[in-house]
């Protein structure tokens, strides 16, 4: 398989040269070793994945530590969680950039031993499948959007080419039997199975813990741990809703998606890409495309996109709604997401409306389209998905 250049790594070297500790995270087989590899070759390279090696590190931490030198990427680190107050002690004796690179896809337990241990100390990185630049310039990227939502994104999925009705439900097995089961606690796999598909059903629609609860026979603080567990592992993630009360923002119902739709499309048990033309929900399947490229570009760039991003939601009788909102100090970009192939002016009207009511805050404002040409219609930037993805447009 040839190594496909990610987009992350002027950010990574960057960071290597500024934090003593560098931790790098994002879902499994996004390409975080093959990564980490590739752009830091000088680096003694560990897994803890492998039993002598993470038996060797939570016996004598200390030994591990000074066997690793003064560079060095330490995969899986959670396995060994005594190591991190270890790594504190090494990092603040020698007090040097780029000592050590941590990498891990379970952030539920990689996030509390940092924030313990190495708060200060490291930067944060996360690592998502690749994004549409990436695929385009590796040749890799479909051009049909139906055949671009079913395939997904996934390294191993896109240059190996293995069809993604193989794929996504063998990645979905391991993450629920080896993640879920094994380190987040999850007794009953069953309903957690169930719970995915259910959530994936209701992508892009406000998040109802009661209505998802009653439908797999639990209770709603149940399905809020559960999706937490989808966001810790990158799996899927919350968009708030935009607010002028910031403290509401988290208090109020939130929207799902997932960080990649062909795993998306795998749980909506979609066995072809053709498919996807005729069904009622492909328009959230976009949406969800587009928004997931968002985060890509964010994530690439060392930000954090959950710091930034919402939807809004009119909460009048009139319900009209932005899909996406990126906040800024001094404006807010708008977007408007359709599935449809003709630019049409109606789309800009909720970025228009929210424009007339938003107290003076400059708003910037785009529809993000299927169509083949980007254009402006009243004041509105109409961009080909293509465009707005990174990739070449047609």
């Amino acid at each position: 398989m040839d190594y496909v250049n990610r987009e992350i790594t002027a950010k990574l070297i960057d960071y290597t040269n500024k934090f003593p500790v560098v931790y790098l995270t994002g879902p499994r087989q996004s390409g975080k070793s093959t990564l980490l590899k590739h752009v830091l070759p000088d680096y003694r390279y560990v897994n803890l994945e492998e039993k002598d090696i993470r038996e060797f590190a939570v016996d004598d931490p200390r030994g591990f530590l000074n066997s690793l030198g003064f560079c060095a990427v330490i995969d899986e680190a959670q396995y060994a969680p005594d190591l991190f107050s270890y790594i504190q002690s090494v990092v603040d004796e020698r007090d040097k950039p780029g000592m050590f690179v941590l990498s891990g896809s379970k952030s539920f337990l990689m996030m509390k031993n940092i924030s313990q241990s190495l708060a200060g100390r490291v930067g944060i990185l996360s690592l998502l499948p690749f994004s549409d630049t990436e695929l385009a310039e590796a040749g890799k990227l479909h051009e049909d959007t139906n055949e671009w939502l079913f395939s997904g994104h996934f390294p191993r999925q896109a240059t190996w080419n293995i069809n993604p009705t193989d794929f996504y439900p063998n990645y979905i097995k391991t993450y629920v039997e080896r993640d879920v089961r094994l380190e987040a606690g999850v007794q009953k796999i069953d309903k957690f199975s169930s719970f995915m598909h259910i959530c994936a059903m209701n992508v892009g629609s406000p998040v109802n813990f009661s209505a998802i609860g009653d439908a797999i026979g639990t209770d709603a603080r149940t399905v809020s741990s559960w999706i937490n567990i989808l966001e810790e592992s990158y799996i899927a993630f919350r968009l708030r809703p935009y607010l002028k009360n910031r403290v509401k923002r988290y208090s109020k119902t939130p929207k799902l998606y997932f960080f990649d739709t062909g795993l998306l499309c795998s749980l909506l048990d979609i066995s072809a890409a053709a498919d996807l033309q005729l069904m009622k929900n492909r328009g959230q399947i976009f949406e969800n495309a587009v928004i997931v490229g968002h985060y890509k570009r964010m994530y690439n760039q060392g930000g954090f996109p959950g710091d930034s991003s919402y939807f809004w939601r009119d909460s009048s009788a009139s319900e009209k709604e932005v899909d996406l909102i990126v906040e800024h100090a001094d404006h807010v970009e708008l977007y408007e997401i359709k599935a449809s192939q003709t630019a049409k002016g109606k789309y800009a009207d909720n970025l228009h409306f929210f424009e007339r009511n938003a107290g003076g805050v400059k708003c910037v404002n785009t529809v993000i389209y299927d169509g083949p040409y980007n254009s402006a219609m009243n004041g509105t930037a109409f961009i080909n998905r293509r465009s707005f993805g990174g990739a070449a447009s047609e």
